[in-house]
């Protein structure tokens, strides 16, 4: 375990990946060498060839996990080797030989734009601080397309109103700036008054519980769900939904696909054109609503 965890040093303090990203890689590592142990009770990762990490492969699909779960600790496997070669600790990398199992491309769960209207325009969130900060959470997550841990790392001094502007600090500490509409700075504002009366310990997030302590992800989860289930019966009705619904409306009216990728804080344009499948999918219903002869 001792090359892993100079590994997971390595990516935290170097590579400076996310929280997520560090935890998502000590867990992967951490079930690896888990199985070397109980089924070779191996304990040196240079005893490892490419046959005991396709044992591993298979013991996983047997076990039900899914091939998109697998080709991801894979992925973990592939960082955690290059580095051992570069560092010189092996001389040959197992994972050369080892082929990732094929995946099915899955469209990105988004809410109709009708519905979200109506979650926004119709639904009571009721009174008091805890019901504006929890209707502004639904509108900023959908407004800007933030992601979860954006959204909760979101300091006071990173929303600009006279702006009308986010500053997010991203996946690899990157920073981008987000526009947002009047309508949120309104929101914004009475928030902010509101917020002034329960913020006793002077915390410098953004967005903060009633007792005045910074929220938390399993707290957005909840209202996101809360407030979604009132208007569609989707099965996943997580942050991330809202996320690809900003980016599938946006798209369907008409915005520029690399101005997306800017706004999502996309490394490369690949991971923004699944939206794309969405949106061609919008243009064949009003093809055939609107063509004479379709």
């Amino acid at each position: 375990m001792v090359y892993s965890n100079r590994f997971i040093e390595y990516i935290k303090y170097e590579k400076r990946s996310s929280i997520n990203t560090v935890q998502a890689y000590k867990s992967d590592l951490q079930q690896f060498y888990y199985f070397l142990k109980r089924q070779y009770n191996i304990d040196n990762i240079k005893e490892v060839n490419h046959l005991i990490i396709r044992s591993w492969i298979i013991d996983l699909i047997d076990n039900g996990i899914s091939n998109r779960s697998i080709n991801r600790k894979l992925s973990t496997l592939k960082s955690f080797y290059k580095y051992l070669l570069r560092n010189e600790i092996i001389d040959k990398n197992p994972m050369n030989k080892i082929l990732s199992p094929k995946t099915t491309k899955k469209l990105p769960v988004f809410v109709e734009e009708e519905k979200m209207n109506l979650l926004l325009d119709e639904v009571d969130f009721g009174e008091g601080f805890t019901a504006l900060r929890d209707k502004l959470i639904v509108e900023m997550l959908y407004d800007t397309g933030i992601r979860l841990s954006e959204l909760t790392n979101l300091k006071v001094s990173d929303v600009k109103i006279n702006d009308s502007s986010l500053k997010v600090l991203g996946k690899r500490n990157k920073e981008r700036i987000i526009p947002f509409c009047d309508r949120l700075r309104l929101i914004i504002n009475e928030y902010l008054k509101q917020r002034k009366e329960v913020n006793t310990e002077n915390c410098e997030y953004f967005f903060i519980t009633a007792k005045g302590k910074k929220v938390y992800p399993k707290l957005i989860y909840r209202i996101v769900n809360n407030y979604l289930s009132k208007v569609t019966t989707l099965q996943r009705k997580s942050p991330h939904v809202l996320r690809h619904t900003f980016a599938t409306h946006m798209l369907n009216h008409g915005a520029d696909l690399n101005a997306i990728k800017e706004l999502l804080g996309h490394a490369n344009l690949s991971a923004t054109q699944i939206y794309t499948h969405n949106t061609i999918e919008n243009l064949k219903n009003i093809y055939k609503q609107a063509h004479p002869k379709a």
